[in-house]
């Protein structure tokens, strides 16, 4: 793979809006800073990825189940998790070109864009508030959630008696969660709308240290079967000084991107906090009664807390590559929008009509995308771009012994395949990449 050319980023937006994955929002109105739309392809990317990684969870585990909780939630929620008195980070103003930023990343007394005083730092509350009913008074104030956990662990209990889970046993969720960041950044990888992953796992404490260590692994492999490669990836675990209020220990598994490493995901032994909290401000038990051993306790829970949409930067950011006459998108095949590229080879003797064939022979099963205009050459370039791993083509010989022509992206290596026997060959080759 060629090496990381300096603008990649530049390049990597330029192609998420030329081909239709990711489109800035409302941009026939200028567009809203930090709000981005998913196209045909990036709806597909990021929903390959969210069933990868469910499947990794609710699918092959016996002791994980799925939840799917409002966005909106009892107000009281954030009062007990601490999100309102202490989801905030410090913010600075510019005097000269009012310029707003988060303090830890400015690092200077000097406004980065003019030079410009900087005022001291104050707190911002990074919740969007709303109101809900006729009446915006602060008796209706709600709030956008700034992260799934929460309605994990107020419906634990829900789900444990529902489910007749035993611990240690998990609660997986994805969704959509909102943060009003002083300074996004850097295309989809810090918005103000994203969507996570997370799974919860509540476990007896005294075991918290091993389990912390089971998913760190788990949850590492995971990127690995994304395609993505390990030498982008690493371990960082939190210091003292900066571990959040309620954890007892932290760990992010971080890609490094053009801009620096960054979190892709949080591994955290949150301990009892949140239950106890919840338990305070609710006033409900939730206590677990573990009837073999005739003992009462509150769980401790290890979190993985992985970011939808940052991963999908991330698939895009390492698959891209440059060669001298492509470029070419290197995404696993289990999670690339589009499986295979149906062709015939000219548009006369038939080829077009056997291509269509294919095509809705293998759509019910497969997304898969047909193309006859322009030169073969070119069609496969197009499929290369977007990170398609196969091309089909029908050519003279597919009217003498049935057979096409398969085509591997990677390495543009070519083989004779029967066309009862492509179903099967694709999923075979998708699954074991």
């Amino acid at each position: 793979m060629a090496e990381r050319v300096p603008d990649l980023m530049d390049k990597v937006v330029s192609l998420c809006k030329r081909r239709g994955f990711v489109f800035q929002s409302s941009e026939i109105y200028g567009g809203l800073n930090s709000c981005w739309d998913y196209g045909p392809l990036g709806v597909e990317l990021k929903r390959n990825i969210q069933q990868l990684w469910w499947r990794s969870m609710v699918g092959e585990h016996d002791n994980i189940v799925g939840l799917d909780a409002s966005i909106l939630m009892h107000p009281m929620v954030w009062k007990a998790s601490g999100h309102v008195d202490s989801f905030a980070d410090l913010m600075v103003d510019c005097k000269n070109c009012k310029g707003r930023f988060r303090a830890d990343e400015v690092g200077t007394d000097n406004c980065p864009e003019c030079g410009g005083e900087l005022t001291k730092p104050r707190h911002f509350n990074l919740m969007f508030k709303t109101h809900i009913g006729p009446l915006e008074e602060e008796e209706s104030t709600i709030f956008l959630r700034p992260e799934t956990a929460q309605g994990i662990y107020v419906n634990y209990l829900n789900v444990l008696h529902a489910t007749r889970q035993k611990i240690p046993f998990g609660i997986a969720q994805a969704g959509k969660a909102f943060r009003n960041e002083i300074t996004p950044s850097n295309f989809i990888f810090r918005t103000r709308e994203f969507e996570q992953m997370e799974m919860q796992f509540f476990v007896r404490p005294g075991t918290e240290g091993e389990w912390l260590e089971r998913w760190k692994e788990e949850r590492w492999e995971f990127y690995i079967r994304l395609g993505i490669r390990r030498e982008r990836l690493r371990f960082r675990e939190h210091a003292p000084g900066e571990l959040t209020f309620y954890a007892k220990q932290a760990y992010d598994i971080e890609y490094e991107f053009p801009f620096g490493w960054k979190e892709l995901e949080g591994i955290h032994n949150r301990t009892d906090f949140d239950l106890k909290r919840h338990t305070q401000y609710s006033g409900k038990d939730l206590s677990y009664f573990d009837e073999t051993t005739r003992e009462r306790f509150i769980p401790y829970i290890i979190e993985t807390s992985a970011g939808l949409t940052r991963t999908v930067l991330t698939v895009l950011v390492d698959g891209y590559d440059e060669e001298p006459e492509r470029v070419v998108l290197r995404l696993d095949p289990k999670v690339a929008p589009i499986k295979a590229g149906v062709f015939p080879l000219v548009k006369r003797d038939g080829m077009p009509e056997r291509a269509r064939e294919i095509y809705q022979m293998l759509k019910p099963h497969f997304n898969v995308f047909y193309d006859e205009g322009g030169s073969i050459g070119r069609r496969y370039r197009r499929m290369d771009e977007i990170g398609t791993p196969f091309g089909i083509t029908v050519d003279s010989q597919t009217a003498k012994d049935g057979t096409v022509t398969l085509r591997d992206r990677d390495s543009m290596e070519q083989t004779r395949v029967k066309i009862d026997e492509l179903k099967g060959e694709l999923a075979k080759r998708i699954d074991n990449a």
